[in-house]
């Protein structure tokens, strides 16, 4: 009954869906029309449903069976639905129909949940795809020429104007920008970049235009590592996958043999009659097929994604809700995670004799003209508390500062290196200061007003106002060590560990270093959680044992990766996903355990003889609807 193998489906992982729908659809259409007694009529509608529900299992069964040599569930789910219509069939109990109907119906939901997980690997990597351009502008002789990037030779040269991203790894030949690369690399502000430094493709340019030579192949780039990572980390079978695959065939073949050894030895060891026999195996196999037990897991974890939903925590995957309940140690992201990654004003040091009030506004006035992050952020910050007044003669030098004109007094706001030869003296007070924020990490832009310094403005990555209320929920539990992973300084991981409780740092990491990490991590403690919300986070959060990522502030990579999504970026749902992944391990346990047990009485009441097959159907359907139910305690 099986479709034929020209039979071609549009998309095996859409049909999967279509097909448990449908066979939903039947089973319970079959039902009805059942319990109206038009039995020819509901024998075709349970056979289709049969057909479209079980064509992928059947598939899988056969096809393992076939090339490996061996029995899954899926051919035992095969074996007891057929068996069941047969002996329905044969004494005219068309009941058992629907019962076999049933099984068949969880195996293709089952089937269903596993190609939405595959379409989430694929949309992952296609998005990770996505975030460099098809193009690249190739300079040749006095002309630009637009290439693929696949077409792109070492010692190419390239030109990338303001606001486009960077095609490919490569040197800078000519200009200097500023470059947005935290999604790459983690650092929290837009670094500056000049003749003689590397850039990372899909990187965002600031304001400058950079002409470019390429150094290394395009399919070496730091991105293209990046997607090879995390194919490699999504592709690899956790230890415990591993395990309910071997268990699942290992329970295959138990009741396969057992199956055969009740339909063939008692009549020579008992005396029974052939009916007897085949009445008694297939009752076995009925009372035997794993639904129960099956049950004892989904309807538990969806029930934990619901319950997680409402409370603003996507779970993508239901084993990892359970996974959360196992949980013995957690690494965070930096930028983004545990800060918001907006660079802020975070102090105004003003010199002696000044107030904080003169400083910005001085500065203000003329950031208000640049387009560099911190500018902005000066500029932004002053708006918020005052009047800015007018500058004039703006000039601004790249990477180091902007004067001008401001009430008709010389104005210079920038590095130190930039505003000192236009200082006649410097406090030291300001010094000591500049020299303290700078060890913490910090970013420090002085003021100078007609060669008097008026002051510092310090700029740094702010701490999210939960995130050291989260990591104390978090040792709280027992969920200890908290590791911090970065790609920023180690003075500035080391200043934002300390203000938050964090136990081990490693900074000035790349994304595949950050892999590394997780794979040492969980050798040494168990099942380890990543925390991120960028693409350099991205082969952390696959293997991780589980991913966790910011739903607003986070990649579409990152989102697209990890395993669950805090969708209102709240840290401390973190506590609340790991108390609702242990509370769901205790349950499924729970169920596990009564399923097995009401499994072993009917086996013991089949083997007696005080059981006949509607009651064996009753029991195993009703310990099936029994454990559903125990599962959905967790939507409260």
């Amino acid at each position: 009954m099986l479709f034929p193998s020209r039979f071609k489906f549009p998309g095996a992982q859409q049909f999967e869906t279509i097909a448990a729908f449908a066979c939903a659809v039947l089973v319970l259409l079959g039902w009805l029309i059942l319990q109206m007694n038009w039995i020819g009529l509901a024998v075709l509608v349970l056979c289709a449903a049969y057909v479209i529900g079980g064509y992928e299992s059947a598939r899988e069964g056969f096809t393992t069976l076939l090339e490996e040599k061996e029995l899954d569930v899926d051919l035992l789910m095969i074996v007891a639905a057929l068996g069941a219509a047969g002996l329905g069939l044969w004494r005219q109990e068309y009941f058992l129909i629907v019962d076999g109907g049933i099984l068949i119906l969880i195996f293709a939901i089952s089937g269903a949940l596993e190609g939405y997980a595959m379409r989430r690997t694929e949309r992952s990597i296609r998005g990770l795809m996505q975030l460099t351009p098809d193009t690249a502008r190739v300079l040749r002789g006095n002309g630009e020429v637009a290439v693929t990037i696949a077409q792109l030779q070492v010692g190419d040269r390239l030109l990338v104007k303001p606001g486009e991203r960077i095609p490919t790894d490569a040197l800078i030949t000519d200009g200097h920008s500023t470059i947005n690369q935290a999604a790459i690399t983690g650092e929290s502000i837009p670094v500056e970049k000049a003749i003689g430094d590397e850039v990372f493709a899909g990187t965002l340019n600031g304001n400058g235009a950079l002409q470019l030579k390429v150094h290394q192949p395009p399919e070496s780039s730091l991105i293209q590592r990046v997607i090879r990572l995390v194919e490699q980390a999504q592709t690899e079978k956790p230890p415990s996958q591993q395990f309910i695959e071997r268990f699942e065939r290992g329970y295959a073949k138990v009741i396969v043999i057992a199956g055969i050894v009740l339909a063939l030895l008692p009549p020579f060891l008992w005396n029974w009659d052939w009916e007897t026999t085949i009445y008694r195996a297939l009752i076995f196999l009925v009372v035997a097929s794993p639904c129960a037990l099956m049950a004892a897991i989904m309807p538990t974890l969806l029930s934990g994604i619901a319950n997680g939903a409402r409370q603003g925590i996507l779970f993508k995957n239901g084993s990892q809700l359970e996974q959360m309940g196992r949980l013995q140690a957690i690494a965070f992201d930096k930028t983004g995670t545990l800060t918001t990654g907006q660079p802020d004003v975070c102090q105004v040091i003003p010199a002696p004799g000044y107030a904080e009030r003169e400083v910005l506004q001085v500065a203000a006035a003329l950031e208000a003209y640049s387009e560099h992050p911190i500018g902005q952020a000066i500029y932004q910050y002053a708006t918020r508390q005052m009047q800015v007044p007018p500058a004039q003669e703006i000039q601004a030098s790249p990477g180091q500062g902007i004067w001008g004109l401001v009430n008709d007094q010389s104005v210079r706001v920038g590095r130190f290196d930039f505003v000192k030869p236009h200082l006649s003296q410097c406090p030291d007070l300001l010094r000591t200061q500049s020299q303290q924020c700078q060890q913490e990490g910090k970013t420090v832009v002085w003021v100078v007003q007609e060669n008097l310094a008026l002051g510092l403005i310090v700029i740094a990555d702010r701490v999210r106002i939960d995130a050291t209320q989260t990591i104390a929920q978090l040792k709280a539990i027992g969920v200890s060590p908290i590791i911090m992973l970065t790609g920023d300084n180690q003075e500035t991981a080391r200043t934002v560990a300390a203000a938050v409780g964090i136990d081990q740092v490693y900074a000035e990491l790349l994304p595949e270093d950050k892999l590394d990490l997780i794979r040492q991590l969980q050798q040494k403690y168990g099942h380890v959680a990543m925390v991120g919300d960028g693409i350099n986070d991205a082969p952390a959060l696959a293997q991780a044992s589980v991913g966790i990522a910011m739903g607003a502030a986070g990649s579409d990579v990152a989102l697209e990766t990890a395993d669950v999504v805090l969708m209102a970026d709240r840290l401390d749902k973190i506590a609340t996903a790991v108390k609702l992944g242990r509370r769901s391990q205790a349950i499924v346990k729970q169920n596990i355990v009564f399923a097995l047990g009401f499994i072993g009485l009917l086996l013991i009441a089949n083997f007696t003889g005080n059981i006949n097959l509607p009651l064996g159907v009753i029991g195993h359907e009703g310990s099936t609807v029994l454990v559903t139910l125990s599962g959905l305690r967790l939507l409260r």
